[in-house]
C-alpha cells in the first residue's frame, strides 16, 4: 500500500472530498468544482489546461523521458436532493454526490500529490478531470475537442466507487465491464374519443400496452440465451380524465446492452414490434431511437496489469477477475474507444449506513480514499517503470 491509512495524505483527500461533497454541480456547470481541483493541483507546482468540455481539466506531470498514460476522474453530481445528514452535506439544493465522483477526485488528486513528491517511474502521466459523466457525455466531447491530441498517451484508465462489493476488494475484467446505453421515444397516435363509446375511436392506450408487452419478449426470443441485453419501458404518458379515450400515448425507455451485434438487434427489434402492432390496429407512430454511450470494454493487455496492479495494492484474495458485468452506462466509454485501457471497480461497501449508488443517503466511504490513490501510484510505477 503506497498511502497507509494514517498517511498525511488521508487527511487531506477527507478535507477535499467533503469539500466538494457540500459543493456538488451538475453536467457542465462544474465551475466552482474546477477552480478548486486546480486550486490544488497548482498547489503541487503542476500546469493546469482548462476548458475541455467546458470545465474539464489535464494537469500533466513528466519525470524523464518514456511512454505517457492518462488517469481519469469524473467531476460532476446528480440532480438529487441529499438526505445523508452528514456534516459536509450538499449545500447547494436539488444537486449532490450520489455517484461518489467526490471521491475520485479526491483519490485522483492525492496520487498526483504523492507523484509530485515520489517520483519513481520514467515518462508522462495526464491526470484528467472529466466534467458531465451523468448522461451529458462530457467523455465524448473530452475527446471529440482533442483530448489525446493535446495530451497523446498511449493507454487511459479509469475506476470507479462500487458499494455493491466488500470495502477494501477490487473488480478487473477485460471485455465489456458496463453496457451501452441507448433511449427510445414512442408516440402511438390512435383516434380520441368518449370512454363509453371505443368504437367510435381508435384507442392508442390499448396499441401501446401491446407495444410494452411484446417489447419485453425481444431479450428472450430474438437474442441468444447467452447474450446479455435490456429493454425496459421506463414511462407511459396518456390522457387526462377518466371518460376521454386520449388521441395519442407516449412511451419511453432504455436499451441496454454489451456488444455492437446485440445493441443493433435489440434497434432492429423495437422498430419491427412498433410498426407491426400499429399496423394491426390501424394506428400510426413517432418513433425516436436514440444511441448513447457505448459500452465500456477493457483493453485485454491493459487489464492484465491492472489485475496485477490491483493485486499488489490489496492483496490477490481480494480481487475479482469475473465480476459480473453492470448494465450500468459510463462514459469512461469514449475514451477506452480512442486509446486501449482498462475500468476498474473499487468496493466501498458492506459498511453499516452505507447506501447504493444514486440514492439520496449515499456518502462516499472515505476509509477507501487511501486505497484508491494507492492503486493509482502502484499503476504508474508499474506501466511507467524507472
Amino acid at each position: 500500500m503506497k498511502i497507509s491509512q494514517d498517511h498525511p495524505l488521508v487527511s487531506k483527500m477527507v478535507q477535499w472530498r467533503h469539500h466538494l461533497h457540500a459543493h456538488p454541480e451538475t453536467a457542465f456547470e462544474e465551475v466552482q468544482t474546477a477552480n478548486y481541483v486546480k486550486t490544488q493541483l497548482e498547489s503541487l507546482g503542476l500546469k493546469v489546461h482548462s476548458g475541455l468540455a467546458k470545465t474539464g481539466l489535464v494537469a500533466s506531470l513528466t519525470n524523464g523521458d518514456g511512454p505517457a498514460i492518462a488517469l481519469r476522474a469524473d467531476m460532476d453530481a446528480l440532480d438529487m436532493t441529499e438526505c445523508s445528514n452528514v456534516p459536509h452535506t450538499s449545500r447547494h439544493e436539488g444537486k449532490m454526490h450520489g455517484c461518489g465522483h467526490d471521491g475520485h477526485m479526491s483519490m485522483l488528486l492525492g496520487a498526483a500529490a504523492y507523484l509530485c513528491e515520489n517520483r519513481n517511474f520514467k515518462g508522462t502521466v495526464h491526470f484528467v478531470f472529466q466534467p458531465a459523466e451523468e448522461n451529458e457525455g462530457g467523455g465524448r466531447v473530452m475527446v471529440e475537442e482533442g483530448l489525446f491530441d493535446l495530451f497523446p498517451a498511449e493507454a487511459v484508465f479509469g475506476m470507479h466507487n462500487w458499494p455493491e462489493m466488500e470495502a477494501g476488494t477490487m473488480a478487473v475484467k477485460a471485455g465489456p465491464l458496463m453496457a451501452a446505453c441507448d433511449t427510445m421515444d414512442i408516440r402511438v397516435i390512435g383516434k380520441g374519443c368518449h370512454g363509453a363509446m371505443p368504437h367510435l375511436g381508435l384507442d392508442p392506450v390499448v396499441v401501446a400496452s401491446e407495444i410494452v408487452l411484446a417489447l419485453q419478449s425481444l431479450t428472450s426470443r430474438v437474442l441468444n440465451p447467452q447474450d446479455a441485453g435490456v429493454v425496459s419501458v421506463t414511462q407511459i404518458h396518456a390522457g387526462h380524465t377518466w371518460n376521454v379515450i386520449p388521441n395519442d400515448v407516449q412511451l419511453r425507455g432504455t436499451i441496454r446492452s454489451f456488444t455492437p451485434e446485440v445493441r443493433q438487434t435489440l434497434e432492429d427489434g423495437i422498430r419491427r414490434v412498433v410498426k407491426g402492432i400499429c399496423e394491426a390496429h390501424g394506428a400510426t407512430f413517432e418513433l425516436i431511437y436514440a444511441k448513447g454511450y457505448p459500452a465500456t470494454v477493457n483493453d485485454v493487455q491493459q487489464s492484465e496489469i491492472c489485475a496485477g496492479v490491483a493485486a499488489k495494492t490489496v492483496g490477490e484474495e481480494n480481487v475479482d477477475l469475473n465480476p459480473v458485468p453492470s448494465m450500468g452506462a459510463e462514459d469512461f466509454s469514449y475514451m477506452l474507444e480512442a486509446k486501449p485501457g482498462c475500468y476498474v471497480w473499487l468496493g466501498t461497501g458492506g459498511e453499516p449506513g452505507g447506501c447504493l449508488l444514486h440514492n439520496p443517503g449515499f456518502d462516499f466511504n472515505d476509509r477507501m480514499l487511501h486505497i484508491g490513490a494507492s492503486y493509482w501510484i502502484n499503476l504508474v510505477e508499474e506501466i511507467l517503470k524507472a
